[in-house]
């Protein structure tokens, strides 16, 4: 594949640049003239800047604030004029009549934009990090789109690609790196990068992770909640597209320093760490390939944490380019950005339960294993957590174009690479505690401490030390063409010049996690042995650390070391052909047609080492004191595990597609088409000679062969999409669409395979006969917009799921295993509001406020085995259906934003809620009843302050997360009283401060 790109990288190249020389005569022309002038003091307004949406034409104003555009062809244009120190002006639905002059003047408010931000101009689109652009692209996009530019990030704080997306209306983020759109997780949204679908190292899902791409190299985020056939297949929740900043109009150079302070991280000096812990400078570990060979020795390296100084969180971006005139219509430019990052995180308040319902209609109860309180041994899961995290993360982004004529090329090559080190100290001492109440680890006498309790509900201590290093690249080249052919069709119906885009791309994105270590303990008090047999008489035994190890496995020891790479490749050509067409009615069309492949190779690697036999090693001292610390310099001979099981995994996704856009009269516009699309995902699996599997249907594990487990997979999908767009007035656009889309199985998901992140952990079993899934969309928005600064839109949205994909647990054991459930529904409605208030009251001149709320409503419907479970005796909780999983009940943003300009003043606030959202369905373990477990609500609130120094300096002061909440998710079902928690803590609050400078030459 990478050989086919290549070959397709020089084809694009070579058929290309021909096509200035090439031009032939067309209808006549038109052109457009005007004058741009300063409102404030009604005077001719020079270099101001005036750009032609469609074509990417650009032009600036002479002294006197005169423009004129030449040679352009009859139709519908939206012109945008700006300039530094005013507010940009769009003006849309601008005619050019063949032959004909066409007169634009307009007058240009002053405003302050922050020198920290610049507006940049991709070759290919206008993609403008303002609000402004972005709004008149959603009126003019064929399907419903939405926006996050720049400029509100930077307001806003959003420090990331997922920061940012959570203030998009309907738009969520899961696990703080996946989107989730109207309710819809990541397998059913699309995430590109400039159009471009990415590869992903995450072990669990096909989603990119969006916290890879920081603010710095990124000018907007556009979500397109309706799919239509120029979209990927998958796109049923909505498509993410994170556009790069392109090409500056003039030679820029920037740079901004900011340092940052955490509530509960800056100058804390009980920070969690481990010996030879943290990041280094560029985040690479060296000794990442598995070293260590003497097996049945001991490994050296810590197994445990320690306490020292937090670090120091802060961040540099800098970025340089231009672009200009080399020849007669020729220009070229391009653009270096580099950015760089370090942060932390801590706390030490954290919750991690687990219970369980016994005695159905009974109270929560601590969910207890490897024994019962019945036989007096027996071990629970109540954590109290502490976790800490360094990170550092680094990239670049190189852009460089040449634009001649009416053709654009352009090469764009990203870097992103991370490096996270975590430590997480887990300790259970609230399970003795509830069956003993009033127990005290210091009286050997108090209520638990006797011999007969001493192994009930032990204190246990877990400590995991977590290396990762992500990285993902992509090289993309791309172009735009106008083709030199003369307008033809029968009268009435003239097609136009033909525009022509096509891109290729090769991306990598990679996952190494190097010596993973966990080492578990629990904790007996000291008590007196009554001894045995008779002759033996009662001793008394010491305090003392025992290993604990997650599964009652005799064999298995209580430190794990786990090595884990994946490394996901792909390679992705399109092309798409738009022919435009003038109708009987002067309304312009087009038909679009095209073609797409992405191909995907995936390798997994894992290797796990544990100090098997070693079940008798035992460490005398107080629950104060810590094994860990001494373990690296005891006995401990470490053994690798010879069950692990590596694949290969392959993907490939082609389509063809049609699509028209046709004018229906001079309000209506009816868009639908088709999209073909076929995928192909295949997995090969390597397992070790002593890995095992459970064939479909089987109660126990066999052994595992080359090639028992592997899968072939395949379908084809015809996906329709029909669309109607109505413009009842000027200020008036009604949108309704009709569309059918799909949802994938990950590798993991499809894989009949015993897989654990570590041994002893949570098992997953993968399901062979998974079925893609298949969504019905239904969708209808109003949006007003009565004047450039106010927007109201009303939005109603149905999604019908058929083989909806969900997680149960199983019922031979206690695993985890994905099926298609029989249906599934999504509904909701959006409502957004954005106004400036200087239209209403001259005082409130540059303030701006808006809103936006999404309610959700889902649901779907249990397979009959599974409602059989909450059936039986022991569990009676009879459930047939319930919410869909990661779709909130509701979200909400809003913000005030305030610009002064005398002084060079911005300060915004913005302010977020999540409402409930269900993380884990109700399953029944050994049956007991485990509720559903739900993420509680919780809001957010940022404050911005930007201060321009000058005229090329501005200083920016942040405040995130003041509200500080708990995040917390709880067990909730309606066959308990009330909801328990599952899982709290807090992130703290974040204080930033920022210098930026700007100049441009």
């Amino acid at each position: 594949m990478v050989q086919i790109t290549t070959l397709c990288l020089w084809v694009g190249i070579l058929a290309m640049l021909p096509v200035r020389s090439m031009a032939s005569p067309q209808e006549p022309a038109g052109s457009i003239r005007g004058v741009v002038r300063d409102s404030d003091f009604d005077a001719p307004l020079p270099n101001a800047q005036v750009l032609v949406v469609r074509t990417g034409q650009r032009v600036e104003t002479a002294s006197q604030g005169n423009y004129v555009l030449p040679d352009m062809r009859p139709g519908k244009y939206t012109l945008v004029f700006s300039k530094e120190g005013y507010t940009q002006q769009v003006r849309a639905d601008v005619v050019v009549a063949a032959g004909r002059m066409t007169e634009i003047d307009v007058s240009l408010e002053g405003a302050f934009t922050e020198m920290g931000e610049f507006l940049v101009e991709d070759l290919l689109a206008i993609n403008a990090g303002s609000e402004a652009a972005l709004l008149q692209l959603r009126f003019e996009s064929p399907a419903l789109l939405d926006s996050i530019s720049s400029e509100l990030m930077s307001r806003a704080g959003a420090s990331d690609a997922a920061g940012a997306l959570r203030l998009v209306a309907g738009a969520s983020v899961q696990d703080g790196k996946y989107a989730v759109i109207r309710g819809l997780p990541d397998r059913y949204v699309s995430s590109q990068l400039n159009g471009v679908r990415l590869p992903t190292a995450d072990e669990d899902k096909r989603a990119v992770e969006l916290d890879q791409f920081p603010s710095p190299v990124i000018e907007s985020i556009q979500v397109s909640k309706t799919f239509t056939p120029d979209q990927q297949g998958d796109a049923s929740g909505g498509a993410v597209n994170v556009r790069l900043k392109g090409i500056p109009s003039e030679t820029t150079f920037q740079i901004k320093v900011q340092g940052s302070h955490n509530t509960q991280v800056t100058n804390n000096d009980n920070f969690l760490t481990y010996p030879g812990g943290g990041v280094d400078f560029w985040g690479r570990r060296s000794g990442n390939e598995i070293q260590f060979d003497n097996f049945g020795e001991n490994w050296d390296g810590a197994v445990g944490v320690t306490r020292g100084d937090a670090p120091t969180d802060y961040k540099w971006s800098t970025a340089f380019g231009g672009k200009r005139e080399v020849g007669d219509d020729v220009r070229i430019g391009g653009l270096l950005s580099f950015f760089y990052e370090r942060g932390s995180s801590f706390y030490d308040n954290g919750v991690d339960d687990s219970y369980w319902v016994i005695e159905p209609g009974g109270p929560m109860t601590p969910r207890f294993g490897q024994g019962a309180p019945s036989q007096g041994q027996f071990f629970t899961s109540l954590f109290d957590v502490t976790k800490a995290s360094e990170s550092v993360q680094w990239g670049g982004l190189a852009t460089a174009g040449i634009e001649f004529g009416q053709n654009a090329i352009n090469l764009t090559y990203l870097l992103t690479q991370s490096a996270e080190d975590t430590a997480t100290l887990a300790e259970d001492t609230r399970g003795k505690e509830f069956y003993f109440p009033g127990y005290d680890p210091n009286d050997p006498n108090s209520p638990g401490a006797g011999f007969e309790d001493v192994r009930a509900a032990p204190y246990i201590r877990t400590e995991t030390l977590e290396y990762t290093e992500r990285s993902t690249d992509t090289l993309q080249l791309s172009g735009r063409h106008t083709l030199p052919i003369e307008a033809f069709g029968p009268e009435g119906l003239r097609f136009v010049a033909p525009e022509f885009e096509w891109s290729v791309a090769h991306s990598t994105a990679t996952l190494d996690q190097p010596d993973k270590r966990q080492f578990g303990s629990f904790w007996l008090n000291g008590h007196v042995n009554p001894g045995a047999p008779p002759f033996i008489p009662p001793f008394e035994v010491p305090p003392a650390f025992y290993p604990f190890t997650p599964e009652a496995n005799f064999n298995l020891g209580n430190l794990q070391r786990i090595w884990k790479s994946i490394e996901e490749e792909s390679d992705q050509i399109a092309l798409d052909l738009k022919l435009p067409f003038d109708q009987w009615q002067g309304e312009r069309g087009y038909f679009k047609l095209g073609l797409f492949d992405d191909s995907v190779d995936r390798k997994f690697d894992q290797n796990s080492f544990s100090n098997f036999g070693d079940a008798g090693a035992s460490f005398g001292g107080n629950w104060d004191e810590f094994w860990s610390a001494t373990f690296p310099f005891e006995d401990h001979p470490i053994f690798p595990y010879e069950g692990d099981i590596d694949y290969r995994g392959t993907q490939d996704i082609t389509a063809w597609y049609g699509m028209l856009d046709m004018p229906i009269g001079s309000r209506l516009n009816l868009i639908g088409g088709a999209r073909v699309e076929t995928t192909d995902l295949g997995i090969v699996n390597d397992p070790e000679p002593d890995a095992v599997w459970y064939p479909p249907g089987a109660q126990a594990a066999v052994e595992l062969n080359p090639g028992d487990a592997d899968v072939d997979f395949q379908q084809r999908d015809v996906l329709p999409s029909i669309g109607l767009k109505y413009a009842p007035a000027k200020a008036w656009t009604v949108r309704a669409s009709y569309s059918e889309t799909v949802a994938r199985q990950t590798f993991k998901e499809l894989t009949p395979i015993i897989q654990q992140e570590y041994l002893g952990g949570p098992i997953f079993i993968g399901n062979p006969d998974l079925e893609m899934s298949a969504l019905d969309n239904y969708d209808l928005r109003l949006d007003f917009t009565p004047a450039p600064e106010t927007l109201v839109s009303l939005s109603w949205f149905y999604k019908d799921v058929a083989n909806p994909i969900e997680y149960i647990q199983g019922i031979a054991f206690d695993y985890t295993t994905p099926v298609n459930y029989p249906e599934g529904r999504l509904s909701g409605y959006e409502v957004e509001v954005r106004q400036g208030l200087g239209r209403f009251f001259e005082p409130l001149r540059g303030v701006a406020v808006g809103a936006n709320a999404t309610l959700i409503d889902s649901r779907v419907s249990l397979p009959e085995n599974e409602i059989v479970i909450f059936n039986v005796p022991g569990v009676q909780a009879p459930i047939t259906s319930r919410d869909m999983t990661n779709a909130p009940e509701y979200l909400l943003n809003a913000y005030v934003t305030y610009d002064i300009e005398r002084s060079g003043t911005q300060f915004g606030v913005f302010y977020t809620v999540q409402g409930d959202t269900l993380l884990a369905g109700a399953t029944a373990i050994d049956d007991n009843l485990v509720p559903s477990v739900y993420a509680r609500t919780f809001d957010t609130l940022n404050f911005t302050l930007n201060q321009r120094l000058g005229r090329f300096f501005s200083l920016q002061f942040q405040a995130k997360n003041l509200t500080n909440p708990s995040i917390e998710s709880v067990y909730r079902s309606q066959y308990i009283e009330d909801d328990v928690t599952k899982t709290s803590f807090t992130r703290g609050i974040d204080y930033s401060i920022a210098l930026g400078a700007s100049f441009s030459f």
